[in-house]
């Protein structure tokens, strides 16, 4: 009986914990240890069985903190390179199912995810490029994403994609381009090139290799004006890289990251054929790593923590 009652006190206790370190606008939050708070499955169809979590993952993970990693870019634009900076923030969280979004509260219903958000910043000529891709994928690598966002803004205007992970890809996107203007479509479910980032820095191993069939990133899709749909692509995985490449879009991602826990990325070369005709070009875009703290950061907001800017090289 004490050991029932000292078992339901500690649940009950890190809810509460949980409930009160929640971030509330414009925050995010680590999410609870997955076989702690007792955490069910998404509702959709899971796929494997669920990724046993390591010790290891457990105390990097679940430490309150996110994980922050700077690079230098050499972003493709318009048939040229640009510099400029990316940044990987990925971070665990609690995960509503049904409206999906961050939980702000405890609760049993909540799935945990690993979240990355994805930003570059370049200039093209005299205006500047924002870019951002945001995708919400389970711990446990047993299923698909469970929702992914893109914005890309510039002076000519901005552009915003979003899939959800229900009975099927359901996608929303919003463009200022003629013939993009407003869509809404489904498609069946498959991998993500956004979803594989994640799923790498949980089990590399578990990454899907040969020929496969992927949902391209949505940034490359809105960048080079494609249509989003389910792609035939090839996927080989090394002991410290791991490359997809699009025949048909003529186009090559490949990752390198450290092949020992926790798999940090190294940085990534993305190559495609820009333009057309006589004047196509093969051109590569790179990104290398600078600086990658741990913190948490969405408590890090007041001019005093302008410093850890210069740590990441940022400034």
């Amino acid at each position: 009986m004490i050991r029932l009652i000292k078992s339901t006190l500690l649940v009950t206790l890190i809810g509460l914990m949980s409930f009160f370190t929640s971030c509330k606008e414009n925050t995010n939050t680590p999410a609870t240890t997955p076989e702690v708070s007792g955490v069910s499955e998404t509702k959709s169809k899971a796929v494997n069985p669920k990724t046993k979590l390591s010790d290891d993952f457990k105390n990097y993970w679940y430490n309150g903190e996110a994980e922050i990693t700077s690079y230098k870019l050499e972003q493709e634009r318009y048939g040229e390179l640009r510099e400029g900076t990316a940044v990987l923030v990925f971070v665990t969280e609690d995960f509503l199912p049904d409206a999906q979004v961050k939980a702000d509260s405890y609760s049993e219903n909540n799935i945990p995810v690993l979240k990355l958000n994805a930003t570059k910043n370049f200039n093209t000529g005299i205006y500047p490029y924002s870019i951002m891709q945001s995708t919400f994928y389970p711990v446990a690598n047993n299923q698909h994403a469970l929702k992914i966002s893109t914005s890309v803004q510039e002076w000519c205007g901005h552009v915003y994609t979003q899939l959800n992970n229900r009975n099927a890809f359901e996608v929303t996107s919003h463009s200022y381009f003629q013939g993009e203007a407003d869509e809404s479509f489904k498609l069946e479910k498959t991998w993500t090139e956004n979803e594989l980032w994640a799923k790498l820095r949980i089990n590399p191993k578990s990454l899907p290799v040969g020929d496969i069939e992927l949902i391209p990133s949505l940034e490359s899709v809105r960048l080079n004006h494609d249509a989003l749909k389910v792609q035939k692509a090839n996927a080989k995985l090394e002991s410290n890289s791991y490359t997809v490449t699009f025949s048909e879009l003529q186009r090559t991602l490949k990752i390198n990251f450290n092949p020992n826990f926790p798999f940090d990325i190294l940085g990534w070369e993305e190559t495609i054929v820009s333009g057309m005709g006589s004047s196509a070009e093969t051109l590569t875009s790179k990104a290398t790593k600078l600086e990658s703290i741990k913190s948490d950061y969405w408590n890090k907001k007041s001019n005093s923590d302008v410093s850890l800017r210069e740590t990441l090289k940022l400034q």
